[in-house]
């Protein structure tokens, strides 16, 4: 990994220099726009409406309009602001760790101490776990100020960018305001089928189905051209629907189907797994009493010669 910024995260009179990293990855395949008639590729051309010339990015700067007047903004103005020249993470206060809505959480980064000891660093890291806090900081990076919150993952400390107050939604829906009638029955059950999926969650069972048929459907195009069924390569029906049922059921039979596909299917799940962890049956213990081994022709010719 490339760190992406360097800076200092400090809280009092303690100063931990630090590199920045992105902890996590866009992992989707990267597609471009073609013409549909000769697959020639699209590209877009930055223009200037008033002489007409395509502008390299080097000589494009930043404008606000209010309607009525234009300000220009150059890269030379932006950078100069206090706040982005600053290579500070500023801790502003330590609350407990369950008091963040993870709504809010935005972007991730690694911190990597950046300094011959990282003594600093690592006493930070055994507060936070030690306390079950997580700092909230201030910080500029890539033209923006940002909230953040420094927590522990691992052995590592991790960053996580916060919106801001009001740039999270506040969810008032007329539908939700209206009375709903929950049966305890229908309660019962629906905790039961809650209960059958219950797992410890481990990520790396799961996957990004989109992109595992996308890379299917791209190289199956790659070998059989652009002739390839998409239908007949993921079964579905002409319709473009899966195959299945459109039985309407009411709450209470969802439930209870539910329930009982979900107690099958980890049923067999775990029928499987003990088949393939039981070890292999012998041939001896298969037919058991081993048989005798068979004499050589030779051995038994001369054995029924003497008791002639």
């Amino acid at each position: 990994m490339r760190s992406i910024w360097k800076g200092s995260v400090a809280f009092g009179l303690v100063n931990i220099p630090v590199k920045v990293y992105s902890a996590t990855e866009d992992h989707d395949i990267a597609l471009h726009q073609v013409h549909d008639k000769d697959g020639g590729r699209i590209k877009y051309q930055r223009r200037c409406e008033i002489c007409g010339r395509i502008v390299d990015y080097e000589h494009i700067d930043k404008a606000y309009d209010d309607g009525d007047r234009t300000v220009i903004l150059t890269a030379e103005d932006l950078s100069a602001l206090p706040a982005e020249r600053s290579h500070e993470i500023e801790v502003v206060e330590f609350v407990a760790s369950d008091q963040l809505d993870p709504i809010m959480f935005d972007r991730s980064y690694f911190l990597e101490p950046d300094s011959k000891s990282p003594k600093a660093y690592a006493l930070l890291r055994r507060t936070l776990e030690e306390t079950d806090r997580t700092a909230i900081v201030h910080f500029a990076l890539r033209q923006k100020t940002r909230l953040g919150a420094l927590r522990v993952r691992g052995d590592v400390l991790l960053l996580q960018s916060l919106l801001w107050d009001d740039e999270v939604r506040e969810a008032k829906f007329p539908s939700l305001d209206e009375k709903v009638r929950i049966s305890a029955a229908e309660l019962t059950m629906s905790e039961q089928l809650v209960d059958s999926f219950a797992a410890e969650f481990s990520p790396e069972k799961f996957s990004d189905e989109y992109q595992d048929e996308l890379r299917q459907l791209i190289e199956a195009k790659l070998k059989k051209g652009d002739d390839v069924s998409t239908a007949e390569t993921f079964g579905e029906t002409p319709d473009g629907e899966e195959a299945g049922g459109g039985e309407v059921l009411d709450l209470m039979e969802a439930l209870k189907r539910s329930v009982d596909a979900s107690r099958n299917k980890k049923s067999s799940a775990q029928k499987s797994t003990s088949q393939k962890t039981a070890a292999p049956k012998t041939a001896a213990s298969k037919s058991g009493t081993p048989k005798p081994a068979r004499q050589p022709a030779a051995r038994r010719a001369a054995a029924k010669k003497q008791a002639s």
